[in-house]
């Protein structure tokens, strides 16, 4: 008896590590921009639109010193949500909910932060 408790309590709190780990999500590394209500994270092979959460915000509070213009990108590595679900204003196929900023950094150069100025 006291062996199957023993054994019940060992999976009960496996499982449950186990859901905490999908719960944080995966680490992403990419170009980072947060312009008006809108953010997406590009790496080098796709591009996710940014489910605006607090975690966004807080990042993107920690960008702006680092930026030049408004559109220019920050590197950033982030642990995320990612989903594909259909969302009423992201309408990128890949979507991601941050959960945690691991680090921020500004691009290396100005070559990275090619934008199209249009008159203001």
């Amino acid at each position: 008896m006291k062996k199957s408790i023993i054994l019940f309590t060992c999976l009960f709190f496996t499982f449950l590590s186990c859901k905490q780990e999908q719960k944080s999500g995966e680490i992403i590394s990419g170009d980072y921009v947060f312009h008006g209500d809108a953010a997406v994270l590009q790496t080098d092979t796709l591009i996710y639109g940014v489910i605006i959460n607090e975690k966004a915000h807080e990042l993107n509070q920690k960008i702006e010193p680092l930026k030049k213009l408004p559109t220019d990108m920050v590197k950033v590595e982030i642990r995320g949500v990612i989903n594909k679900e259909k969302h009423e204003t992201i309408l990128w196929e890949d979507k991601i909910e941050i959960t945690e900023i691991l680090k921020v950094e500004a691009l290396p150069n100005e070559d990275n932060n090619n934008v199209i100025k249009l008159n203001q």
